[in-house]
């Protein structure tokens, strides 16, 4: 039996670069020793993006995409479908779980400066993977065709309208007709379950590939390919299989005992996962009585209620999404990782992540004067983050970065 799959190796080999794929991305690619909690996300984000393409095989199988059909195809899928309710559920929850470890792997790269070079295209391409991952929770939203996922598409599809001279002809090329109706269920389903999945998936391949290429930051942003020993090997880097492989199984564990206990006993969250206007069928006559997007969108929709000029508003929150695309250009700083990095530096990061996160929970509330107030300014301070990183980067005192990772 040995010398059977021996050969078959030998034969797959000669045909596909199997051994040489195992090699070069796990068993000898060499991430630095020092890695830590935060590097687990990049995994569960890969683990979630499975969770999502298995279970939406499964709901598609289902699911009616028709205005007459959508609401009680998903009703019998989760009443009257075996295990249907779970699949479903996990589908629901894995969205928002999908959000929660990108927004933490993003804010760890923010944290060890992973955007910055030679990482540059990484960041472009997980920023990509960001707009992919918005579009697809946003086409996904429609599909169950409850009030908010029918007024909630209403309004955004809407805000396109506010683009001067292309604005109304945009909004309804989107639609597919003068409002949200059966066709534009049919696109975004179509969207949903097959164009954007395979955009997600090669920008997720593209992302790593250029990860492996250049090699993975640390908590201490030291470059471990400068000190090689005489075998060519990093000095600070150990292979990627087993040692990380087996770390991040311990993280998926542990992800995953939440992630259940999520889905069997409170999948709605109290509303902020699954919303309880979601569970009433779409009526074009009667309108919410507070339409908001999920908690994931809430920190742009904030932004975007902050501006009181619609089409300044839509042109705030875009901004507020492209801006940082050229976060590696912004910080200049020759220092990557927090921990060597100055006091003003930790100040304004820290402070842009508590603005990011009041700005969310704003974009939940009713847009009162004093709500709106204290939107303007979290949304001047979130853009003030970019232009303080850009001087501080420029004038900063740094701490001497070690020659060596260290294990902190």
């Amino acid at each position: 039996m040995g010398n059977m799959l021996a050969s078959l190796k030998v034969w797959i080999d000669d045909r596909f670069p199997m051994t040489k794929m195992w090699d070069e991305h796990l068993a000898k690619y060499y991430a630095p020793k020092n890695f830590n909690f935060w590097y687990f996300f990049g995994s569960l984000a890969l683990l979630v993006l499975v969770n999502q393409i298995i279970t939406g095989i499964f709901l598609t199988m289902y699911y009616k995409p028709s205005a007459s059909g959508a609401f009680a195809s998903v009703e019998f899928i989760m009443r009257e479908v075996p295990y249907g309710n779970i699949m479903r559920n996990l589908h629901a929850v894995g969205a928002s779980a999908f959000f929660i470890v990108v927004y933490l792997h993003m804010f760890r790269g923010l944290l060890y400066g992973s955007y910055k070079k030679p990482r540059e295209l990484i960041w472009i391409f997980g920023m990509l993977i960001y707009l992919a991952l918005m579009a697809e929770a946003f086409m996904g939203y429609l599909l169950p065709w409850g009030q908010m996922s029918f007024w909630g598409a209403q309004v955004i599809i809407n805000l396109f309208g506010a683009i001067p001279g292309i604005g109304e002809g945009l909004a309804e090329w989107i639609r597919g007709d003068y409002s949200v109706s059966d066709v534009t269920l049919n696109r975004f389903f179509a969207l949903h379950v097959i164009a954007l999945p395979l955009v997600l998936l090669m920008l997720v391949v593209a992302h790593i590939l250029a990860l492996h290429e250049v090699g993975s930051n640390n908590p201490d942003g030291i470059e471990i390919k400068q000190k090689k020993g005489p075998d060519g090997i990093p000095l600070d880097g150990i292979p990627f299989h087993p040692y990380y492989s087996v770390k991040d199984i311990f993280g998926v564990g542990v992800f995953l005992i939440i992630f259940f206990i999520v889905v069997f006993f409170i999948p709605e969250m109290n509303g902020f996962f699954l919303e309880k206007d979601n569970f009433v069928p779409a009526d074009r006559l009667v309108t919410p009585e507070h339409i908001v997007p999920l908690w994931y969108f809430t920190p742009f929709y904030a932004i975007l209620r902050a501006i009181p000029d619609k089409f300044l508003g839509v042109m705030a929150m875009g901004a507020a999404i492209v801006v940082l695309f050229f976060l590696p250009w912004i910080d200049r700083g020759p220092v990557k990782s927090i921990r060597y990095r100055s006091t003003a530096f930790r100040i304004n990061l820290f402070l842009f992540a508590a603005v990011f996160l009041f700005l969310g929970y704003l974009g939940m509330k009713p847009p009162t004067p004093v709500y709106t107030a204290f939107a303007q300014i979290l949304t001047a301070m979130y853009f003030g983050f970019f232009a303080a990183l850009f001087f501080i980067s420029r004038n900063e005192t740094n701490i001497s970065v070690p020659d060596r990772v260290t294990f902190k």
